[in-house]
């Protein structure tokens, strides 16, 4: 397990998912994969940055394990910021165009389509957001 605290900014997301990409680098992970959870580390990471400490900035952690049963990433992302659980939030409407669409929730909407699982807790003052993509 490794783990990342950085302050939670627009712009540590390249840092962010750099230091993921290492991580799943030393354990062979698919590039699809890799592509996968880059897109949902974006996501994630944004949402953090722009609505956890309102108009401050404050810390997000994310943690990086490599799962052996089966073979697969969690990656979570920490935060002390407001409770906000963006898995609440009903799907968008797909079938919809984008003019008639709700703005908003196609990002999380994404991660949840494309990570394996995703889940979401607010405990001890954290928000703990955690994601699992299956490597094989």
């Amino acid at each position: 397990m490794k783990e990342l605290t950085i302050a939670a900014a627009i712009e540590n997301i390249e840092t962010v998912t750099d230091f993921v990409n290492e991580q799943l680098e030393a354990i062979d992970c698919p590039m699809k994969a890799q592509m996968q959870i880059a897109i949902a580390i974006d996501e994630i990471f944004s949402n953090i940055a722009h609505y956890a400490y309102g108009t401050e900035t404050g810390q997000a952690t994310v943690r990086v394990e490599a799962l052996e049963d089966p073979e697969s990433v969690m990656i979570t992302f920490m935060d002390n910021g407001v409770p906000y659980d963006p898995l609440a939030k009903a799907d968008p409407d797909t079938t919809l165009s984008a003019d008639e669409r709700e703005i908003g929730g196609l990002g999380i909407y994404m991660v949840k389509k494309t990570m394996d699982d995703i889940s979401y807790e607010y405990k001890d003052g954290q928000n703990i957001l955690r994601m699992i993509k299956k490597l094989k």
